[in-house]
């Protein structure tokens, strides 16, 4: 199967996927600076391309006559994170998206995106528009550490197959999931060389310090020092010295994102961070290309 990835950032996605055993033709996004390291790890096209501008964007990816479309469109304006704005630009990609499926139609595609996106008029739009278009649509959230990824981080993925059944896949994604989370011991052993690490809270009304022995919160896109003057909160670990506690670096922070050693990542830590924050985990994106195979050779 051969696919094309949009909104294709540093290149979790693409990764997940070309190891299940999808062949990627090109993947498009709009950031070079993201490009530039998904040009580094990655022998196939990397175009720059604002996926807003549907007819170039369409006359492009058609060259190209994939069976499958994936993509990752913004989720700033669905996050938790930050200020939400429905009717965003950004919002709007999602649209874009659906557009670009609809004028290709490939025999399959992947959308990735925020849990949140499921309480937006957005995505019962685009189902709407998926299904007149005749794509059977399967819809699921999927928690990343049962996929083998040590993040409790929550995703919402909506599979279509032309001409397939409506919610064909949803069974087989919940047979695959693992019967517990799996912790950053459980992935990297003692490679951190730590215990606990500081991740800074939304709020001080919640904890800031975890331990190995448990799934990372969700990696964001930014990567806040301890403040100097940090009180231990209630859910924190009670018995250390806080003058041992530091963040996660920029680079352990992309194996907590199933980046291996191998990829190369370079730039200022501010790109990089983002970069990171808003990739696809490169294990959850190998679980739902596996989960997508597997239902086809069934």
């Amino acid at each position: 199967m051969k696919a094309v990835d949009l909104f294709s950032g540093c290149g979790g996605l693409s990764l997940g996927f070309q190891k299940a055993g999808i062949e990627i033709l090109a993947a498009i996004d709009n950031w070079n600076i993201a490009l530039d390291v998904y040009r580094e790890n990655f022998e196939h096209p990397a175009i720059q391309q604002d996926l807003a501008d549907e007819i170039t964007s369409i006359r492009i990816i058609q060259k190209y006559a994939p069976e499958m479309i994936i993509g990752g469109s913004p989720c700033q304006d669905f996050s938790s994170a930050g200020k939400r704005n429905l009717n965003g630009d950004r919002a709007n990609l999602t649209y874009n998206f659906a557009n670009i499926v609809c004028a290709i139609k490939p025999q399959w595609f992947v959308i990735e995106n925020v849990q949140r996106i499921t309480k937006s008029h957005i995505l019962s739009q685009i189902s709407e528009q998926f299904i007149k278009c005749g794509y059977g649509l399967s819809s699921v959230v999927l928690d990343a550490s049962l996929c083998q990824v040590p993040q409790a981080r929550s995703r919402f993925f909506l599979i279509g197959e032309l001409g397939g059944n409506q919610n064909a896949l949803v069974d087989l994604f919940k047979t695959n999931l693992a019967n517990k989370s799996m912790t950053i011991r459980d992935y990297l052993g003692d490679k951190l060389n730590l215990q606990y690490y500081y991740r800074h809270p939304r709020s001080y009304a919640r904890r800031g310090i975890f331990s190995i022995d448990e799934p990372s919160p969700t990696i964001r896109g930014v990567n806040r020092p301890m403040p100097p003057n940090y009180q231990l909160h209630s859910g924190d670990p009670q018995d250390i010295d806080l003058s041992t506690i530091r963040p996660l670096t920029t680079i352990e922070r992309s194996y907590i994102q199933t980046f291996p050693d191998s990829f190369k990542f370079f730039g200022t830590k501010t790109n990089l961070e983002q970069m990171i924050g808003n990739a696809v985990p490169v294990n959850l994106a190998f679980f739902v290309a596996s989960t997508i195979l597997k239902y086809k050779r069934s």
